[in-house]
């Protein structure tokens, strides 16, 4: 875990240790988040489009040309309409099963909860942490653009192909307390 986070400038032991957690879990971070915050999350789908890359993804061993869907999403609480966390997704839609696809697509489900239902077989490998400026997202989350974000990026792989990369950020600011 250490290592993990201190290839990216992250100082582990300037975290909280639920910072920690959420930076190195490989579970969803949808019940992590409702276990400790005592709240329903919900998902805002802020995009989501059909486009082909435009580069070589060495993470998701994608081709430029290929058909993905870029989302972008914000997990909120069903109470208090805070914003906890921004997620950026690249899915490979040919990877997937055709009902897993379109319940992605129509669902305001966060994607844990439609891999749950679906029964989806996933291993998920962090491939990178960091800290930057919030810049744009800083209006999700009514902080200082100059404010810094804490984030991970994953990949998700079923039937030994990497089918979703997901890049998930926080405020640094956020999830200090002890209780």
């Amino acid at each position: 875990m250490h290592q993990s986070l201190t290839k990216r400038h992250i100082e582990p032991l300037k975290l909280s240790s639920f910072q920690r957690i959420l930076l190195t879990t490989d579970g969803t971070l949808t019940e992590i988040l409702e276990a400790y915050l005592l709240e329903k999350i919900q998902l805002v789908k802020l995009s989501e489009k059909v486009v082909k890359n435009t580069k070589y993804i060495p993470a998701l061993d994608l081709d430029i040309g290929t058909q993905v869907i870029e989302r972008k999403i914000l997990l909120q609480g069903k109470i208090s309409l805070n914003n906890f966390i921004y997620a950026e997704s690249t899915i490979v839609p040919e990877r997937l099963d055709t009902k897993l696809k379109d319940r992605l697509i129509k669902s305001q489900e966060p994607m844990g909860r439609v891999w749950l239902e679906h029964k989806l077989e996933t291993f998920k490998e962090i491939i990178d942490s960091a800290i930057e400026t919030a810049e744009d997202l800083s209006e999700f989350f009514n902080i200082a653009r100059e404010d810094k974000m804490l984030s991970r990026t994953y990949r998700v792989f079923s039937n030994k192909k990497p089918i979703i990369m997901i890049t998930e950020k926080f405020p640094e600011s956020y999830f200090i307390k002890s209780f």
